[in-house]
């Protein structure tokens, strides 16, 4: 099914929003939180605030934006990977999701570092909620697909993963220098990852 051609004024639109959460990720990540300003966000953005504020009422909703941004690609992330995989073996499952949710953590670790930092002031635990649900329905079905048959709920499943997804890459976004971890730590996550889902199958996993 095609879908409907953008007018001009939608294509600016959608410029103008993206460029605006540019230049908050950038002047956020230049001066922090606390000196971040519409008025420069706007200046980096070069548009001018009465155009900011007709997307964003104020620093706040920026930041949200932001936040809501970078969650969503995780999930999408996470989705594709889920769409790829689909009918494999658990164990190849489980791995290709490490993968990617790390993948996408760690893709720009300053920017995802300073948002995770900044989440609790802008209400993040509510995005994060409905990100981590978008995620959980899709591993969910991804497991129950999985070749071997599961003998244990999927939705308890994917929970139990993605919790163990999430505790290591919290810590790694925590940790003073997360590119020297990240590989040591994700080796060690795909031997947890893999011992969990050996106990959620009558089948025997190589």
């Amino acid at each position: 099914m095609l879908q409907p051609r953008k007018t001009p004024v939608q294509v600016r639109s959608a410029a103008s929003v993206e460029a605006i959460l540019q230049a908050t990720l950038q002047v956020l990540l230049a001066v922090g939180k606390e000196r971040l300003t519409t008025t420069r966000v706007a200046q980096r953005a070069g548009v001018s605030v009465g155009t900011l504020y007709q997307y964003f009422p104020n620093k706040s909703a920026l930041l949200q934006a932001c936040l809501r941004r970078h969650m969503d690609g995780v999930s999408r992330a996470i989705g594709d990977i889920c769409e790829k995989h689909k009918s494999d073996g658990l164990l190849e499952m489980g791995t290709a999701l490490v993968f990617a949710y790390l993948d996408a953590k760690m893709r720009n670790v300053k920017e995802s570092a300073t948002l995770y930092a900044v989440s609790s002031d802008v209400d993040g635990a509510a995005i994060s909620k409905a990100s981590s649900e978008r995620s959980r329905r899709s591993v969910a079905e991804l497991f129950a697909t999985a070749r071997e048959g599961l003998t244990k709920d999927p939705e308890v499943v994917a929970t139990v993963v993605l919790a163990a997804l999430n505790g290591v890459a919290r810590r790694l976004l925590e940790a003073k220098f997360p590119e020297r971890e990240a590989e040591a730590l994700r080796e060690e996550l795909i031997v947890l990852v893999h011992a969990y889902l050996r106990t959620c199958t009558a089948s025997q996993l190589a």
